[in-house]
């Protein structure tokens, strides 16, 4: 079988693994390449990331993910499914752990058979990652699965996982941030393409605002403060993958 890969989708809320207020969003999808085998279901039940400035019995955070039984082989030739999103916040990440139910089999000449998953059940498949996510940007794990070299047969005809998985972290947007004085102006901000709001968001209370998740791309940064202070808009605004563009302190009359 050649390689399987998977991008996760997961959704957390108050976990630190940085100093930033502003979360990143972080996706995983799973997908396969043809293999030798009719299935390979994998039960997935839980997914856990860690924060690399935490140790290895409190640095795990549970997400929250699309439980269920997947059959690996159906997601071939360009096709994947979502697993689960997350927000986390900024910071560097370092490992990343599937923990597998107890439903895992495959496929071979017609005959479904267990699949072994020990180390899976009990602590995990835990992946290396060490990514540094940036505030509103938004990230994709890869996480390419070996199959061919993960499924092993024993001498009696039973099967077990030994994963050999690669995980890749990649950025797939860029973000725009900035300050808006006075406070008092207090602006909605918009990133505009032609006619098209693609991010919005408001300064808060200390005039700062990001907006996330912003495709690559040339934006029309537009401020609406309230009454009594005229409208701004910034042209040609740039947004490269994986970076913050920063237009600073933007100034309101």
């Amino acid at each position: 079988m050649k390689k399987i890969l998977g991008f996760i989708m997961l959704s957390i809320l108050g976990w630190s693994c940085g100093n930033s207020d502003q979360p990143a969003k972080l996706h995983v999808r799973l997908t396969d390449a043809p293999g030798d085998y009719q299935q390979v279901n994998i039960d997935i039940q839980q997914v856990e990331v860690h924060s690399e400035s935490g140790n290895q019995t409190s640095g795990w955070k549970s997400l929250e993910v699309q439980r269920g039984i997947y059959n690996l082989l159906e997601l071939t030739n360009g096709l994947d499914t979502l697993l689960a999103t997350a927000e986390l916040p900024a910071g560097r990440i370092s490992q990343i752990r599937l923990i597998l139910g107890n439903n895992n089999t495959i496929k071979v000449a017609d005959v479904v058979n267990p699949l072994a998953t020990p180390s899976a059940q009990q602590s995990g498949l835990k992946l290396n990652i060490q990514a540094e996510l940036k505030e509103g940007v938004t990230y994709t794990i890869l996480l390419d699965f070996d199959a061919a070299r993960s499924i092993v047969k024993s001498g009696n005809g039973s099967y077990s996982l030994k994963p050999v998985i690669r995980a890749i972290t990649e950025a797939t947007s860029g973000a725009i941030k900035g300050s808006a004085l006075p406070l008092e102006a207090s602006p909605s901000v918009f990133a505009i393409v032609g006619s098209d709001t693609i991010a919005s968001t408001y300064s808060d209370e200390n005039g700062n605002f990001l907006l996330r998740a912003v495709p690559v791309g040339i934006y029309k940064v537009s401020f609406n403060p309230k009454a009594g202070y005229t409208n701004l808009v910034k042209e040609n605004v740039s947004v490269t993958i994986g970076q913050i563009t920063d237009l600073g302190t933007v100034t309101i009359f």
